[in-house]
């Protein structure tokens, strides 16, 4: 009779073992998934440019029209946006950054460097740093199934190959990405920050977020993007990542001896 119950545990505990290995997914099913939901491998390796037009709304409610044009295959990405009348510039052509911010009086081009360049390279990459993450030096745990204000989730970390650290969260059925929490250096100190991602839609078999808003984590404002028109594999020239050239100013001619 104890044989027989010790018997029984064991094989309860085998069932259970073997039904939780059935359940839970790996990293690679679920990224796979997630890939799938955003149109699949071959759609998104088809995407050789893509213009994104929207609005940004900042803390204070100040809305800006905003336009983000990119060439996938060649990482390359410019985003433009209009404030007070004075057009703003970051981009990247695939090997150095650069901008132009006229509302902080720099009205010439100039590189990007630190926490702004690493921010645009990641930006660059459409695809995201889940898609063929193994080749791009990331690595991607499990960290199991959550709750997201009511959405069940599967949550992954993703450490990538520079030493960030992001927790993305998917959406339990659809796969597609909520939520982002990571930490990231502002000011000279370590901050928490939030994206979250919504109002998905298909465009050309491709299902894109179109509202992303992103905050200080605990903070009420942050930056929300909202996306208006997406225009998939459109003309849009190389030439227009590269940074402007600065005309050197030519300097005035010195005064003759004893003039005023």
């Amino acid at each position: 009779m104890v044989r027989k119950t010790i018997a029984s545990f064991l094989l309860a505990g085998l069932a259970a073992l073997a039904a939780l290995a059935q359940t839970a997914p790996t990293v690679d099913e679920l990224i796979e998934k997630n890939i799938q939901a955003k149109g699949g491998r071959e759609k998104l390796n088809s995407v050789q440019s893509i213009r994104f037009t929207g609005k940004m709304v900042m803390g204070q409610g100040m809305e800006a029209p905003v336009t983000m044009e990119m060439l996938p295959p060649a990482k390359k990405v410019r985003l433009d946006f209009t404030l007070q009348g004075m057009t703003g510039t970051q981009a990247y052509d695939g090997k150095a950054g650069w901008q132009i911010m006229p509302f902080l009086g720099k009205i010439d081009p100039e590189p990007m460097a630190g926490d702004e360049l690493k921010d645009i390279q990641e930006q660059a990459d459409f695809q995201g740093p889940l898609f063929d993450y193994k080749a791009k030096g990331n690595t991607v745990e499990y960290l199991g199934k959550g709750d997201l204000e009511g959405t069940p989730v599967q949550k992954l970390k993703l450490t990538q190959k520079n030493g960030d650290v992001t927790t993305i969260y998917l959406d339990g059925e659809t796969y597609l990405e909520l939520k982002q929490g990571s930490t990231r250096m502002m000011r000279g100190e370590n901050r928490d920050f939030e994206t979250t991602l919504g109002d998905y839609k298909k465009v050309e078999g491709l299902t894109l977020p179109f509202t992303i808003e992103s905050k200080v984590k605990g903070s009420p404002a942050g930056q929300t993007i909202t996306i208006q028109k997406v225009e998939v594999n459109t003309s849009v020239p190389a030439s227009r990542f590269d940074m402007p050239k600065v005309e050197k100013k030519e300097s005035a001619p010195p005064k003759p001896p004893g003039s005023n």
